[in-house]
């Protein structure tokens, strides 16, 4: 049987290491050329390896599941891999090859698998009504959060997310940083990111979330990378090159 080639997009590693062994069991033949842990990392592959079958978890860090699958529409067949069912199904009712619910099942898997062989040999759906539907559904339904509990000492402290300049991860922990306080809770920057408005914090770096309320303008550091300057700290936080395209109009 002919070898098929499939990237696996999945940000938590665990969860990426079970459908890979799954995979594995269910469909020797088929060979896993990358892994993306998010959506920066998934279009890369796509662009790289252009696999033939590309499993995608739809909330990924970076760059959204939704907006990779627009780039993979119509070049590879996708299976969307989610937690939320609203959206599998509907995926899966209006063209996408399948999904995958999490946690996964291997009889669920199985399923999938035999789909994805059935329709290896066509033309891959094109899914730009389906990825227009599931974006303003997300966007009419999403709620995000007001404040952050962090403690301090014996007390805890209510910060509204208006007050914060940035988080920043911490080891195991996220800095929350407002103008005049720093303090530290116990979630992680990729938690964060699907629960605060992507339009007021911006991700400029792997572990740094910034409020772009907080931004007072950029600037270059002597080896040439960007870095953003806030208006009530004195401190500036570097822009990785997968971010930098946001201050092209600043």
């Amino acid at each position: 049987m002919r070898q098929r080639k499939a990237v696996i997009a999945e940000d938590e590693p665990v969860l990426r290491g079970e459908l890979k062994e799954m995979l594995a069991k269910l469909w020797p033949e088929l060979s896993i050329c990358a892994e993306a842990e998010d959506g920066i990392e998934a279009l890369h592959a796509l662009e790289s390896y252009t696999p033939e079958i590309l499993f995608l978890d739809i909330q990924m860090p970076g760059m959204s599941g939704l907006e990779v699958a627009r780039k993979a529409s119509g070049k590879c067949h996708v299976a969307f891999v989610t937690a939320y069912d609203k959206y599998a199904v509907a995926a899966f009712e209006e063209g996408a090859v399948d999904y995958v619910m999490k946690p996964f099942s291997p009889a669920r898997l199985a399923t999938t698998v035999s789909r994805l062989k059935a329709k290896i040999e066509s033309a891959p759906a094109n899914l730009d009504n389906i990825l227009q539907a599931l974006a303003a559904q997300a966007d009419a339904n999403k709620e995000y959060i007001r404040w952050i509990t962090a403690s301090q000492g014996d007390d805890l402290r209510l910060i509204t997310v208006e007050e914060i300049c940035y988080f920043r991860a911490d080891n195991k922990y996220t800095l929350v940083v407002t103008a005049e306080q720093e303090s530290l809770i116990r979630r992680p920057i990729k938690e964060l990111i699907d629960e605060l408005d992507p339009n007021v914090f911006w991700q400029i770096h792997r572990g740094t979330l910034v409020n772009a309320n907080a931004i007072a303008g950029v600037t270059r550091d002597i080896g040439g990378n960007l870095r953003v300057k806030l208006k009530q700290r004195k401190e500036t936080l570097p822009v990785s090159d997968p971010y930098v395209h946001k201050f092209r109009q600043m």
